[in-house]
């Protein structure tokens, strides 16, 4: 959701779409509700809940927020989700790409 924090780097919003479009002539979305709230990030962050039920609270805002009626099957062909987190296991953009791929079953998942 904070595409132009400091941890974001070279995904700052900007430059992304600007190597985005120069480098692979693909674009650039953001979508803040692919995101989770502050309340949950914060949850996990300050230890105030564990992983378990934060993965549950943000699937069932997923759910809320209808996300699946944001995109089409083939818009998330070969489409990426992008978050400050090392590595998928404890991040919402495994959680996100879960979700859609229960959705349009005919998606891979691929973790860079």
């Amino acid at each position: 959701m904070n595409n132009v924090s400091q941890l974001a780097g070279f995904a700052k919003r900007d430059d992304l779409a600007y190597f985005l479009r120069a480098l692979c002539d693909c674009e650039y979305r953001h979508e803040p509700r692919l995101a989770p709230t502050k309340e949950i990030l914060d949850g996990y962050k300050k230890k105030t809940i564990d992983w378990g039920t934060y993965e549950t609270r943000f699937l069932e805002l997923l759910e809320r927020r209808k996300v699946q009626d944001l995109v089409s099957a083939e818009e998330l062909v070969n489409a990426c989700v992008l978050c400050s987190e090392p590595t998928p296991e404890n991040c919402h953009r495994r959680l996100v790409a879960e979700f859609f791929k229960e959705q349009f079953h005919t998606l891979g998942i691929y973790h860079l």
